[in-house]
């Protein structure tokens, strides 16, 4: 069976938990969601240094592409790089292609061109940069160690944008070494996104369902708790099991997903609940 048929036997217009989840398909209701909402909007007021740190697939891209999903335009230019494993010239290039301006190859002079654009986008457009670096861990010392240079304007007095470094575990630890200290010291604010527990789980399973239109629960309690345990409470985990669940229980002419589907399924994905 197609996944259109899939869905059209759940009546549901796309899969539950989409990875492209923004908005009205974002669960928003998480408490660590919240607590980096308010953390975010901080940034953006004051334009500082926010950290976002967390395990593979909790969310951390998704919490802030809908975050920045939310900003007014054209008052916010936001640029998102998450090619960050290269060397700190290929990274500030990049950065002075987002913002229109022709990449010197000298470090001295872009960062003279970039600081400049900047300046003119907020003192002149009425323009507030954001820079989201997505998988930071991967940055270099070299790069996370120039940044809180780059990131002082007109001798230290001015803050002009904000920058939101998201990544694993390793990324936090990294900037807590001595070396970077000069770079924490900017940093306003370090947030973990974990796993949903029980009971955020289940609404954000059921939120997923009925914001892709189902009517009814999809689900039994013995299948969420099942999803639950294999997922281990991880969204992204959880939207990969309940696809191939959908399928297996259309395959049957089924649209519910009970405990033997869920089996099934995790059988096939070569998972244990």
């Amino acid at each position: 069976m197609t996944a259109s048929n899939d869905k059209a036997r759940f009546e549901v217009t796309h899969y539950p938990l989409p990875k492209n989840a923004q908005g009205k398909t974002f669960y928003d209701k998480a408490m660590g969601y919240g607590r980096l909402r308010r953390a975010f909007r901080q940034t953006i007021e004051d334009h500082t240094v926010g950290v976002l740190w967390g395990e593979a697939g909790v969310g951390k891209t998704s919490a802030i592409r809908n975050l920045t999903g939310e900003l007014t335009r054209p008052d916010h230019n936001v640029m998102y790089l998450c090619n960050t494993s290269g060397s700190a010239l290929d990274l500030y290039r990049t950065i002075a292609g987002e913002l229109g301006v022709t990449p010197s190859h000298r470090r001295g002079q872009l960062w003279t061109d970039i600081k400049r654009a900047l300046v003119h986008a907020v003192d002149e457009r009425g323009v507030a940069p954001v820079i989201v670096l997505d998988e930071a861990q991967m940055l270099s010392d070299a790069f996370l160690a120039d940044l809180a240079g780059f990131l002082n304007f007109a001798f230290d007095s001015r803050e002009l944008m904000t920058v939101w470094l998201v990544g694993l575990p390793p990324l936090i630890k990294r900037l807590h070494l001595q070396q970077h200290e000069a770079l924490r010291t900017r940093i306003a604010v370090e947030i973990r996104l974990e796993a949903l527990d029980r009971a955020t789980f289940g609404a954000a399973v059921e939120h997923g369902f009925k914001v892709a239109g189902a009517t009814s629960a999809v689900l039994s309690d013995p299948a969420v708790e099942m999803l639950f345990r294999a997922s281990r409470g991880v969204l992204r985990a959880a939207a990969k099991i309940l696809r191939v669940a959908m399928r297996v229980a259309s395959d049957k002419n089924q649209a519910f997903l009970d405990e033997h589907v869920l089996e099934a399924a995790l059988t096939e994905l070569g998972a244990t609940s």
